[in-house]
């Protein structure tokens, strides 16, 4: 599907769906426990949607047929070697976590997935998991990556020692050694993406889990047996999906309101707000009695009639760690090519290790829109320029354009350059290619933006 992106004024109320990284954790846990638990306001996203399937390979009975709340028989006591190859489809989460789950018991496990899985690294997986005791193998040794072949048990009371640049092996060890007798020690030389860790260690010490580690992560402990219980979950909304709403009204003529956001600071991505609001963006929060709105205004209905820029940092650039909330770097990069100022985006390498190298095709396709961006080491740097002046006429520097893009079956690669047409002078367009691929994290993302008034349309 190719979508077409052009220039519009967003209006109205958006409510984003539920998050993906709460929605698999949910799936996984209850998926073990006892009992029947239920996961309200779940993210029916291809992702979510795999990994409801792969965990009935467990012996958990899944029924996902009401997208507002799906319902989980764990196999509790019973729960088992998974029973087939598991095919993890795109999700790298599922993929991540559910094979140290696997680990734990005695037999053979394999782990598959799609063209774009097949990319994603195993190595320091495998490692982590060979350390532990299990065997672990890669058939793709020329590529590092699936299909894999574990074979447990994994032992107890073990120690092990992995960089932790990815998130998401680490999370899947915690919820593995949960099951274990003993105290599993993880020691972390440099770990990233820390706010997925926190959220993994909350999701186990509300199911009773011990869980002890230092504020830097480099310093692991569970101590287990912790048998999971049934609980009741309701989903709180995805700031990876907020962000997209989120910079199409800041750099457009604005004023929308982003319904019930999740205020718990669980997830990281929500930094991107404080970041904005650091180059002028008006953003703002509204309790109200189902929640938390956001108050987005662009353009020339925000405070700063349009301008963007870094004038207030430290020589005029902004410097932003993507490590925490590496996912947020899409919505971000395009944010950057329309603030006047340098913006320095340091520590992208797990940028380079999602569904595809978005460094690389976040430089190669914003360039060829018009943008001045580049790669040193390990940084990307965008020197933006602003739509306006700061004293509100038209800035004659602006260059940004419409082309064609390809989304390489990236989610959040097809959402941000599809928001970025949204923002460009008329008679302008952005075409995504395989734009279909949002659904991974925003099913229908095109027409819930069209009620905002996108008017983006298939061609």
């Amino acid at each position: 599907m190719k979508i077409l992106s052009k220039k519009s004024s967003l209006s109205g109320e958006i409510t984003v769906p539920g998050s993906k990284s709460h929605t698999i954790r949910a799936l996984l846990f209850s998926s073990i426990a006892e009992g029947t638990s239920h996961i309200k306001n779940p993210l029916p996203g291809a992702d979510c949607i795999s990994s409801s399937q792969a965990v009935k390979l467990f012996g958990a009975k899944v029924d996902i047929s009401n997208n507002s709340e799906w319902i989980v028989e764990g196999a509790g006591k019973n729960a088992h070697l998974p029973s087939n190859v598991v095919d993890c489809g795109d999700s790298g989460s599922l993929f991540y976590f559910m094979s140290p789950m696997a680990a734990i018991f005695d037999g053979f496990s394999v782990f598959t997935g799609d063209e774009s899985l097949r990319t994603r690294p195993v190595l320091h997986l495998l490692d982590a998991l060979k350390q532990m005791g299990a065997q672990a193998y890669t058939l793709s040794k020329e590529k590092n990556s699936c299909p894999v072949i574990i074979k447990g048990p994994v032992k107890e009371n073990q120690s092990i020692t992995t960089d932790g640049k990815l998130s998401q092996y680490i999370s899947g060890i915690m919820m593995a050694s949960t099951q274990l007798n003993g105290k599993t020690h993880i020691t972390l030389t440099d770990p990233k993406e820390t706010p997925f860790l926190e959220m993994t260690c909350q999701w186990l010490k509300e199911l009773g889990a011990k869980v002890e580690h230092t504020e830097d992560f480099k310093s692991i402990t569970v101590t287990g047996p912790t048998p999971f219980k049934s609980f009741t979950k309701t989903i709180p909304s995805d700031w990876e999906a907020v962000a997209f709403p989120l910079i199409a009204a800041i750099l457009t003529d604005s004023h929308i309101t982003i319904k019930n956001i999740d205020d718990s600071k669980t997830q990281g991505d929500r930094a991107i707000v404080d970041i904005l609001k650091s180059i002028g963006a008006d953003i703002t929060e509204q309790k109200t009695s189902s929640g938390t709105d956001l108050i987005v205004k662009g353009g020339k209905f925000s405070k700063n009639k349009g301008f963007l820029s870094t004038e207030n940092h430290p020589d005029s650039t902004l410097h932003v760690n993507i490590s925490g909330f590496p996912d947020a770097i899409c919505a971000l990069s395009v944010c950057a090519a329309f603030t006047q100022g340098k913006i320095v985006i340091d520590d992208v390498e797990v940028c380079r290790k999602k569904e595809t190298d978005r460094v690389k095709v976040l430089q190669e396709h914003l360039s060829k829109l018009g943008a001045k961006i580049y790669i040193d080491g390990n940084s990307l740097i965008i020197e933006g320029k602003s739509k306006f002046l700061k004293s509100g006429e038209k800035n004659p520097d602006f260059a940004l354009k419409g082309g064609t893009i390809e989304s390489y079956n990236d989610h959040r690669i097809a959402m941000a350059f599809a928001c970025m047409g949204l923002a460009l002078e008329e008679n302008q367009e952005i075409i995504i290619n395989n734009a279909e691929c949002s659904s991974v994290s925003f099913p229908d993302f095109y027409n819930v933006m069209n009620k905002i008034n996108a008017g983006f349309s298939e061609i």
